[in-house]
């Protein structure tokens, strides 16, 4: 159902089933699939590309242009996956020539109040704390849980299955499958809770955890520390996940507190 109290632009492309409340803007050269929900007072701005079933509730800002002053007006898009939630006053920037958009993923949950950066990339299953904010270029992974007002600065990495806690400052990247909290932010141990949640098998998080207490407590550097999880731990899916991380870390990575 379309209020005819919203406005949507004759170019915009709405899928079946699409909800559109009182006072909603929705702008030309925007995609909306089918069963997805604009609450009154969403604005929907050029380039947004939303995914079927999404919620976006009251307030939210889609596709505003980047907060970035070497944005010159440039063709971009700002995507969300299917069954996503964006929550009250959320902004979601679109993208940059740097990368032409910002995606958030399937089944993620933005809540109020928080902000996504220009050319952002935000796996699937997400959770952006209330108020957490992501600088330009931020790369969230799978799983990952923001606690609310986390601040992320431009250009970080969030490993898949990662928690942080509640108004932490993140300005260095976070290995996959921990927890990090205190300031400046520290490892604090495995996401194991998580993990279990998740399905992965005991002898999995026992072995991921063994691989943290060498990188994080034995006392050896990381290329040092890299080495034996290479040469000690046998080869599985989450030993190169973690290894291909922190090796590929520009901006290098928390340690234990």
């Amino acid at each position: 159902m379309i209020s005819n109290l919203a406005f949507i632009h004759p170019e915009a492309k709405l899928g079946k089933d699409v909800v559109v409340d009182p006072f909603a803007f929705v702008d030309r050269n925007v995609e909306i699939g089918d069963g997805t929900w604009i609450g009154p007072n969403a604005t929907v701005l050029y380039g947004a590309r939303i995914g079927k079933n999404c919620k976006i509730f009251p307030s939210s800002v889609i596709s505003g242009i980047p907060q970035d002053l070497k944005f010159v007006g440039e063709e971009s898009t700002a995507e969300i996956g299917d069954n996503t939630t964006v929550r009250e006053g959320v902004t979601i920037n679109r993208g940059t020539a740097a990368a032409g958009k910002t995606i958030i993923g399937n089944n993620c949950l933005l809540m109020a109040y928080a902000h996504v950066g220009h050319d952002c990339m935000i796996g699937n299953y997400c959770i952006i704390g209330n108020g957490s904010g992501l600088a330009g270029e931020v790369k969230v992974h799978d799983w990952a849980i923001l606690s609310g007002g986390t601040l992320v600065h431009q250009f970080v990495r969030i490993g898949a299955h990662v928690m942080i806690g509640g108004g932490s400052k993140v300005r260095i990247d976070v290995p996959p499958y921990i927890k990090a909290d205190r300031e400046p932010l520290a490892y604090m141990g495995l996401n194991s809770i998580g993990l279990t949640r998740r399905g992965f098998k005991k002898e999995t998080i026992d072995e991921i955890h063994n691989i943290y207490r060498v990188l994080f407590q034995s006392g050896l550097n990381n290329s040092q520390a890299l080495q034996k999880v290479e040469q000690e731990f046998r080869p599985s899916e989450e030993r190169t996940y973690i290894i291909d991380f922190i090796k590929n870390s520009e901006r290098g990575i928390i340690r234990a507190r």
